[in-house]
């Protein structure tokens, strides 16, 4: 780990470079681009003191650099190379809860983007669309979004890296319950403070349980996590989760418990990062998507 400083304007990394790090910011503003130094260059964001960014390349292992990186006054940063992510969250372990709660907070923000994005589609659909003020802002908005889309190829979001996993090591580090098929662990509109990971057996997670709207989402299985935007955000359940079979063991982890988790079984901790990571780029992807079908004007 090495600290930096970037002068004003200085770039950090490149749209394109090659990434086998990340950085925290110390102090200082950073601006994010895409298409930098070009006619049509666009900012992103700005990020600040105490936030993160080249993250998804160390944690996601994504490699290529999807933006520019300036500095835009003086820049004091922490480079922290992927070698060393372990011992860099040993030696500020409180550090994997900011990190964490950045990526929520992405996440957070992209779903805001996705649900405008498909409540434009919805208005497209209507005949006087085209007369609703906003209207052709937004469409030039999500025609850039898909062409900025369209120049990185997807990558497979694969769903079981480590065949190992986080269980199957005895008892797991934090207080556990066994479930019985049927068992609900929590409902949609819950306040929540605890994500969980499944040590054992299976759950199915649900919308608009035991109601005429009733969809199941998906099912989980063995070292899969749920219930995370909860403890990050303190955020009310989206969902309901419903014990798939007897004898589920599901292990509650609460922001205050993720020190010792990582003392003990590191690699969870690292898989709920990248667990994290994966929900950020999927949705990522989904939001392009709808943007590439809302830019389209036949």
């Amino acid at each position: 780990m090495e600290k930096k400083v970037f002068r004003d304007n200085k770039v950090v990394f490149r749209e394109g470079d090659v990434g086998t790090s990340f950085f925290r910011i110390e102090s200082g503003i950073a601006g994010v681009y895409i298409n930098f130094g070009k006619e049509n260059q666009r900012k992103l964001t700005d990020m600040r003191a105490g936030q993160y960014f080249g993250e998804m390349a160390i944690i996601e292992a994504r490699i290529i650099r999807s933006a520019t990186v300036v500095a835009e006054e003086e820049l004091h940063v922490t480079e922290i190379p992927g070698t060393e992510l372990d011992k860099y969250f040993k030696e500020e372990p409180e550090k994997i809860l900011a990190l964490m709660k950045q990526l929520s907070g992405r996440i957070r923000s992209m779903t805001e983007e996705y649900d405008e994005v498909t409540a434009f589609l919805q208005e497209k659909q209507d005949q006087n669309a085209q007369k609703k003020p906003g209207f052709f802002e937004k469409l030039m908005k999500y025609i850039e979004q898909s062409e900025i889309a369209k120049r990185y190829p997807k990558q497979p979001i694969q769903e079981n890296e480590n065949e190992e996993g986080f269980a199957g090591k005895g008892n797991p580090v934090l207080p556990y319950e066994v479930y019985n098929e049927g068992e609900v662990v929590f409902r949609q509109g819950d306040a929540g403070d605890v994500m969980y990971a499944v040590h054992g057996g299976s759950v199915n997670v649900f919308t608009n349980y035991h109601t005429t709207l009733e969809k199941k989402l998906t099912t989980l299985y063995t070292n899969a996590f749920f219930g995370e935007m909860g403890m990050l955000d303190q955020e009310p359940r989206s969902a309901t989760v419903v014990v798939a079979e007897n004898g589920t063991i599901l292990e509650r982890i609460g922001p205050d418990d993720l020190q010792k988790l990582f003392e003990e079984n590191p690699l969870e901790v690292n898989l709920i990062m990248r667990h994290l990571s994966k929900r950020l780029r999927k949705l990522t992807e989904d939001y392009d998507a709808a943007c590439e079908e809302a830019a389209k004007t036949e």
